[in-house]
């Protein structure tokens, strides 16, 4: 099996660091075999999105069900590393969710403020997002904006087209829960082979892509814990039928 991952450690401060921040980035994570085939998989979305996007409903698009486009990206939804990973967090009992491609083309305009929704009443269920910036981002080209401790707000209904918008309409006197500090907006920048994990309250935003930069590679997979709905669960029936290796009991709803 291609190895995914580079050596990597995860201890208490980048627990503590997720769970304060909402977000980890763990820079350079991807093995270079890896990122070349993650590439390729991602070029064939596009292409097949470009091709016969108009032709498939908006439910059905690859880019949103990119794992069921392509056998690679299908392939990791049960790899060991990636599980491993996602149950460094979630703990031992969980459920796939969903593979999108969120792959990022030169003047691409970006994408609002916005935060997601799982179990928003209760705490004890949660929902991680793991994206693999194949080719990385810079701040300002492409790149993940955050508001650190967003997240514990558990507030999946918060959207803003600007950042003078978020600050006028929503963080204006809040403060992070755990610290006390005033909520403050971040943008990121990330290595190439860079993976982000994100909790799914977390608040983000993405600047837009220089008109002449190349396409930024990026694939989101996201897992949770069973007992609630999930309104991402952007799966068809025959895909969540299918035996792909390593899945055993991840596609389940509950």
């Amino acid at each position: 099996m291609l190895p995914l991952f580079n050596p990597y450690v995860i201890g208490p401060s980048e627990r503590a660091e997720l769970n304060e921040h909402g977000h980890l980035l763990l820079p350079g994570l991807l093995t270079l075999p890896a990122r070349e085939v993650l590439v390729a998989a991602l070029g064939r979305i596009a292409a097949l999105h470009e091709a016969h996007g108009p032709e498939l409903s908006g439910d059905r698009l690859p880019g949103k069900y990119a794992a069921e486009y392509d056998s690679f990206l299908a392939g990791l939804i049960g790899h060991p590393q990636l599980l491993a990973l996602a149950r460094t967090f979630l703990g031992d009992e969980i459920r796939y969710d969903h593979c999108v491609a969120l792959n990022r083309a030169a003047a691409h305009p970006g994408m609002r403020w916005h935060s997601h929704e799982y179990s928003d009443a209760d705490a004890r269920l949660k929902f991680l997002r793991i994206f693999f910036y194949v080719n990385g981002f810079a701040a300002d080209d492409g790149g993940l904006k955050v508001v650190p401790g967003s997240h514990l707000f558990r507030d999946s209904k918060i959207t803003a087209d600007t950042d003078a918008d978020l600050a006028a309409r929503w963080l204006e006197g809040k403060r992070h829960p755990s610290t006390g500090q005033p909520l403050r907006m971040e943008r990121l920048s990330a290595p190439p082979g860079s993976v982000i994990l994100m909790w799914t309250h977390a608040l983000h935003g993405v600047t837009p892509r220089r008109a002449g930069s190349d396409t930024r590679w990026t694939v989101v997979y996201a897992y949770r814990n069973p007992g609630q709905p999930s309104r991402a669960r952007w799966l068809s029936e025959e895909f969540e039928r299918s035996q792909i290796p390593g899945t055993e009991g991840l596609m389940s709803l509950y």
